[in-house]
């Protein structure tokens, strides 16, 4: 069976491999055994071995033996580690990013992100996405998420738009069309995680 390639960056060859990727670049200081590896990335253990040795053949991931385990972890010092980890950023790592950037604010409950770039997640074919959809769930300080949402749009070169809402609002949409859209389309949870409603599409 054929397997399409990823509607974020089509340029690589399988959503598998996209995932196996952005673990190992966008995390270089950290070495994974192929099993963590796996079960990070939800993917099976022979694919994940396969895909590792691809990337240690093209000099963007190194690997070491340690007893019977493989451990495996980004190459830092081959020339397509920058180029590459960039792409991976730009492309799979804002939920990442704005997990990060996100995290410390006080007051925030979960954090989403929606729209194109959610949707492209979810493997519902469009348009690439040129900006980044994010809900903020709380009673944060503004000021400071307007702040986080600057640094994650220098950290991955997309326009970052927030919406805020609530808890209240959020655990009750009903009246509300922004959120009844939202509750409707692919979504993914970046930080806590609302009982309410699913984080899947």
């Amino acid at each position: 069976m054929k397997v399409a390639p990823p509607l974020l960056l089509p340029l690589l060859r399988s959503d598998r491999q996209a995932r196996l990727l952005t673990a190992l670049l966008l995390s270089p200081e950290r070495e994974f055994t192929l099993t963590e590896l796996a079960s990070e990335t939800e993917v099976s253990l022979s694919t994940a071995t396969r895909e590792v040795q691809r990337a240690e053949a093209a000099g963007v991931v190194r690997t070491r033996r340690v007893g019977p385990a493989r451990l495996a972890r980004a190459d830092t010092e081959g020339v397509l580690y920058e180029p590459l980890s960039r792409l991976l950023l730009v492309a799979f790592g804002p939920a990442m990013v704005v997990g990060q950037e996100t995290g410390g604010l006080p007051g925030i409950e979960s954090v989403w992100l929606y729209g194109s770039w959610a949707a492209r997640y979810a493997g519902l074919p469009g348009p690439s996405p040129v900006d980044l959809d994010v809900l903020v769930v709380g009673s944060t300080d503004r000021d400071l998420a307007y702040a986080a949402a600057d640094r994650i749009e220098r950290r991955i070169g997309r326009p970052v738009h927030l919406t805020f809402r609530t808890g209240h609002e959020w655990a009750a949409p009903e009246g509300d069309p922004f959120l009844a859209e939202v509750i409707k389309r692919p979504r993914l949870c970046v930080l806590g995680l609302s009982p309410q409603l699913d984080a899947d599409p």
